[in-house]
């Protein structure tokens, strides 16, 4: 099967560090490729378990947004 294409533009490599698990919904850490980024993912318990999501496996992180925060000190 071929990758499939996805019209989601912001796609990030990276690798599972971390996977919290709660009744419903999991908290999954993905280390960003070639960095010391890491990004903290809010989805299903249901959708870890489909994904087989385990530590140590590669992911592509995928981001889409509206609306984009950004923060200041004074």
């Amino acid at each position: 099967m071929e990758p499939m294409k996805l019209s989601t533009r912001n796609q990030l490599a990276g690798t599972v560090v971390a996977i919290t698990t709660g009744e419903a919904m999991a908290v999954v850490k993905v280390r960003l490729a070639g960095g010391d980024t890491i990004v903290t993912s809010s989805i299903t318990r249901e959708a870890v378990e489909d994904l087989e999501l385990v530590e140590g496996k590669e992911v592509v992180v995928l981001i889409k947004s509206t609306e984009v925060g950004l923060g200041v000190e004074d």
